[in-house]
């Protein structure tokens, strides 16, 4: 009997310690997922496409063709290095440029995937954020997955909510850009 309950004791004493163990980890540990971001801020990417004589403004390049794979330019892909600015002017002062490219990927409707980094080099903010995800043209606002950064964005994580403000023929586009940043370290 002395046994039994000697057992039963050593038993008592490990699971309130794991419980107790737990219970400190929850208590001290980081939300990832709190509903307000730490940063917040609005740019405009202003995107201007090489069409063949306006190698003094453009920002951007098709490298490659769109196939005949539908009427949705598939498989194009553009690599760029475009400014950001604060207000949507495009003769605004940068306050970042976005470097990396964009392919469309869809044959039946227009979609893009972009890849790029937010470059800042200013008084305001150093360092880098990293960019990617599907662009369905389509939709009012599209979200996609900020997945890192550098110097003052060091590991962030979080969403940039597009929104096409601007749509000029096939060579001048502007997007506003939600930052939202979850994680801020």
């Amino acid at each position: 009997m002395a046994r039994i309950v000697c057992k039963y004791s050593l038993f008592i004493i490990w699971l309130v310690l794991i419980l107790q163990y737990s219970l400190s980890t929850c208590a001290h540990s980081k939300k990832l997922y709190e509903n307000k971001p730490c940063k917040r801020f609005v740019l405009y990417y202003h995107d201007i496409l090489f069409n063949g004589t306006n190698i003094a403004n453009a920002t951007s390049a098709a490298t490659t063709n769109y196939t005949s794979l539908g009427n949705f330019k598939h498989g194009m892909l553009v690599v760029f290095d475009d400014p950001m600015t604060k207000d949507n002017h495009l003769l605004s002062t940068p306050v970042a440029r976005a470097q990396g490219f964009y392919f469309y990927d869809m044959k039946t409707t227009y979609n893009a995937w972009f890849s790029y980094t937010l470059i800042f080099n200013s008084t305001e903010h150093k360092g880098t954020l990293n960019i990617m995800g599907a662009d369905m043209m389509s939709e009012e606002t599209r979200d996609l997955s900020v997945v890192g950064g550098t110097g003052d964005f060091f590991m962030a994580r979080g969403i940039a909510t597009f929104r096409t403000d601007v749509a000029q023929d096939d060579y001048y586009f502007r997007l506003e850009m939600d930052i939202k940043l979850y994680e801020c370290y």
